[in-house]
């Protein structure tokens, strides 16, 4: 099989939106409708950095095409169509077979088509860019929080991060942490339905601890962090107190959207809980004067809890 029947065989499908999809010099994609504009977003995921070359592949079609929706989610925009630009060492018919069922999987959930990419020899390497939709001058973006907001995060943090350290030490991994680590759920609706309600908002990729300090920079806002309120699963209550809040602060790749909206709209947040399914928590506040403040039960503590930098080890 050569470069291009692989693309035909695994990765072209009939474009239901775009004017023209995969096989050409370019995609050509149509013009949005009245009072919308482009949100768009590139991730890459690289063998041995981002996951280990004996992942399942769905399992990573799935992650590789949902790291980049949940860019969509914080910016609160509608998927639409994304590209995907592959390295592969060989040509394994059936990995690509898996890989392409958990990408078109989560596709077809979201509405999102392929539409354009490359692939070349190399070490394993994907690199996808997501085009989405959304009001003008509604998107959700990091420079827009206000003191005195109340700080939000759905779902729950750290399993994804536990899922790893188990792996790294090769411990029995529960099936949920895997799923929390190599399947994260982008929270497409969650995103949607935060615009008008939620001032600023961002995915949590590289750790509350770390992430949060690029939304207060971005604002010029400080925060007040609630240790105790921070959202952990069952599975990590189990563990000591401090590497719960450790993994929480500190880990990677949960893919949660972390939120500020005024505490006027604490009802309609806490309505979403119902409606969506999700857990939603509020988790501090944003303070006028900048710098990240953590509390313990309502008392300050000394405490620095960075994210993850790709770069810094």
């Amino acid at each position: 099989m050569g470069e291009f029947d692989l693309i035909a065989r695994y990765f072209t499908r009939p474009c239901r939106d775009a004017a023209l999809g995969v096989g050409d010099d370019c995609a050509l994609l149509g013009a949005l409708p009245a009072g919308m504009q482009w949100a768009i977003s590139t991730d890459m995921l690289v063998s041995d950095r981002h996951f280990w070359a004996d992942v399942e592949p769905q399992a990573l079609g799935h992650k590789a095409l949902a790291v980049n929706l949940s860019d969509l989610a914080a910016m609160g925009a509608r998927p639409r169509a994304f590209t995907l630009a592959m390295a592969l060492p060989e040509i394994n018919e059936p990995w690509l077979a898996g890989f392409a069922q958990g990408i078109w999987a989560l596709a077809d959930e979201h509405g999102c088509e392929l539409i354009g990419g490359d692939t070349t020899r190399g070490p394993l390497n994907i690199c996808i860019t997501v085009f989405g939709e959304v009001p003008t001058l509604q998107a959700l973006r990091r420079d827009a929080a206000q003191a005195n907001d109340d700080v939000w995060v759905s779902g729950t943090l750290g399993d994804a991060a536990w899922a790893l350290s188990l792996m790294q030490s090769s411990q029995p991994l529960p099936a949920d942490a895997r799923n929390r680590l190599e399947r994260p759920t982008p929270r497409i609706e969650l995103g949607l339905r935060l615009r008008g309600l939620a001032h600023a908002c961002m995915d949590l990729s590289d750790g509350l601890g770390g992430d949060l300090k690029h939304l207060l920079q971005a604002s010029g806002v400080g925060a007040a962090i609630e240790l105790s309120q921070l959202p952990t699963s069952p599975s990590l209550q189990i563990l000591p107190a401090e590497l719960r809040q450790n993994l929480a602060l500190s880990g990677g790749d949960d893919y949660e959207l972390l939120f500020t909206a005024a505490p006027t709209n604490r009802d309609a947040v806490q309505a979403l809980v119902a409606e969506l399914g999700l857990p939603l928590t509020r988790i501090g506040t944003i303070t006028r004067k900048p710098g990240l403040v953590f509390l313990d039960h309502g008392t300050p503590v000394p405490a620095e809890f960075g994210g993850y930098d790709h770069f810094s080890i």
